[in-house]
């Protein structure tokens, strides 16, 4: 079954519910992981996001896990951070968040945190997809099926736990909960915290997830903040590991500027960050003495950096945002709390913890990804706007790891700057992807 290519991406198995990922092939991953855990009989967590996918990719995977003598324990629906969360707390030996993150509804994904609470290595992945393919030994017994309850309120009570400090009294709080998983979560916690909560596109139907909403389409959230009724505004992702929030002008702040918020408060020795993030972010890091790593795209590689330096706080310009106290996973609901608590009550519209360079970014749609970034052409076009901007900005071409799609960002002085090469490099690329421009 998994002939034809590697089947895990940055973030699990993803791809479109039901042709890519069909029920056959979330039992047999279900049934695999399951089957490679050392415990005499694995419990397995599996909670979900709101696609209307989920139902029946909950069921293959549960029949999966009781295939290979496990207990399929159903969460429900809670925000990806949950998972490794309810592990820590209950020590089962294996969780699987269904969700696609910020995709379209029609798509799905499943991914893996093992009993330490930390996404599954490469080289785990790489053993359940060997799995699939090798005949399937008896298992020692059917496993059984059960429905877990409370499992937001446990959710909730880690995040009024950890954020028992943070009074949001008086605060008026706008949140766009994408029609995803944190639908009732995140307003149900700020309220707690005290604060006066509007929630937007916190209606799931199952096919409205991240549709012209939450994260990805921040300018929906930034509209309604610029009429000045509110004091801050968060935006989720369809899974609920990442945000962005808009201030009461309705700017926008990204996760780089969101993590320099806290890492200036807490005054950390490290953070660790990825390719994407802004010079201005390093530039303030390097002005407070704090060291900043620089990994690959991708939340895990982040993740891997803190692990290996010791560190506590990482993150991504998308915002997903870990702190490594609370949970080794992007949180975005706790990331919002984080940065209320790191603002000690100044106003978000007045932060100033860094100095963001101009940036463009293009997401050029390509049939081949690998031959987009191998074109002659492009390379030698990349390279002559890079050292255009030597000193002054820089250039960097990267194919998405879940997408069909080759990213160009370009960082510049003023905003004309960044757009002009975007623009050339966007086209070029689409041009030897055979796509128009």
């Amino acid at each position: 079954m998994a002939a034809g290519g590697k089947l895990f991406g940055t973030d699990g198995v993803r791809g479109e519910a039901g042709t890519f990922l069909t029920a056959e092939l979330a039992l047999a991953l279900g049934r695999a992981a399951t089957a490679g855990s050392p415990a005499e009989r694995p419990q397995v967590l599996i909670i979900r996001d709101t696609r209307e996918s989920g139902d029946m990719l909950e069921a293959a995977l549960a029949a999966g896990v009781t295939a290979a003598g496990g207990d399929a324990l159903l969460g429900g629906i809670l925000p990806t951070p949950a998972a490794p969360l309810l592990v820590s707390r209950y020590g089962f030996d294996l969780a699987v968040v269904i969700s696609a993150s910020h995709n379209p509804f029609a798509d799905n994904g499943i991914k893996f945190f093992g009993p330490d609470a930390f996404k599954l290595t490469d080289e785990h992945e790489l053993e359940i997809e060997r799995a699939l393919d090798e005949p399937r030994p008896g298992a020692a017994g059917i496993g059984r099926v059960r429905r877990l309850h409370g499992t937001p309120e446990d959710y909730l009570r880690e995040l009024e736990t950890r954020f028992a400090g943070l009074d949001l009294t008086g605060m008026r709080i706008l949140l766009d909960c994408a029609n995803g998983a944190t639908h009732r979560v995140a307003p149900e916690i700020f309220a707690r915290l005290g604060a006066t909560v509007t929630a937007l596109h916190a209606e799931p139907d199952g096919r409205n997830i991240n549709a012209g909403c939450g994260s990805t389409h921040v300018a929906a959230l930034a509209g309604r903040m610029a009429g000045g009724d509110h004091d801050a505004g968060f935006a989720f992702d369809g899974d609920g590991d990442r945000v962005l929030a808009v201030d009461r002008t309705g700017g926008v702040v990204d996760g780089d500027e969101l993590l320099a918020i806290a890492a200036l408060h807490r005054r950390v020795p490290g953070v660790a960050v990825t390719v994407m993030t802004n010079y201005g972010f390093h530039a303030a890091m390097a002005s407070a003495g704090i060291e900043v790593a620089t990994t690959k795209v991708g939340d895990r590689y982040v993740l891997e950096e803190l692990r290996a330096r010791g560190w506590e706080l990482g993150g991504e310009q998308s915002g997903h945002l870990i702190d490594m106290g609370f949970v080794p996973s992007g949180d975005g609901v706790a990331s919002a709390l984080l940065a209320l608590e790191s603002l000690a009550g100044a106003d978000l519209a007045e932060r100033a913890a860094m100095d963001k360079l101009p940036q463009r970014l293009v997401n050029v749609r390509v049939g081949d990804r690998d031959a987009a970034m191998a074109a002659p052409e492009v390379a030698a076009a990349v390279a002559e706007e890079d050292a255009a901007l030597a000193g002054r900005g820089r250039v960097l071409l990267r194919p998405s790891g879940t997408e069909p799609l080759v990213r160009v960002m370009v960082e510049a002085p003023t905003a004309e700057e960044a757009d002009a090469v975007c623009e050339r490099l966007a086209e070029l690329v689409a041009a030897a992807a055979g796509q128009p421009a």
